[in-house]
């Protein structure tokens, strides 16, 4: 399994009940929401296996990708390419949300922290 080079494009469907937006069809990912609290930030990390797609789920987060700041006002989407050098922080007063999806080999042992706040 190799991680994608480029975003998911999202397929949107209007339904007599609503809408849908699919982010990804038939392919292996991983799924998780991660929390921020205020004032916090994940490490400066990059990985070799995966490639990573963030939802933003709530106002007052800062995202980087290779050391450039990305708008996450709420529903805003970040595509991380595998090798990029991201971070997500916290800047707002309340815990914000992100939804993500991992494209590729998923492995908590594919972090490479290049700086972290909590001596990891």
């Amino acid at each position: 399994m190799t991680p994608r080079e480029t975003p998911p494009e999202p397929v949107s469907s209007t339904r007599p009940w609503g809408d849908f937006v699919q982010l990804c069809s038939g392919e292996p990912v991983t799924v998780k929401v991660m929390t921020v609290q205020p004032g916090q930030r994940l490490s400066r990390q990059r990985h070799t296996k995966r490639a990573e797609y963030w939802l933003v789920l709530d106002d007052g987060l800062q995202a980087w990708v290779d050391d450039v700041a990305v708008p996450t006002q709420r529903g805003a989407t970040v595509w991380v390419p595998c090798g990029a050098i991201h971070r997500l922080g916290n800047v707002g007063s309340q815990p914000g949300r992100v939804l993500e999806l991992a494209f590729g080999e998923f492995d908590e042992d594919d972090i490479e922290r290049l700086d972290d706040d909590y001596a990891r």
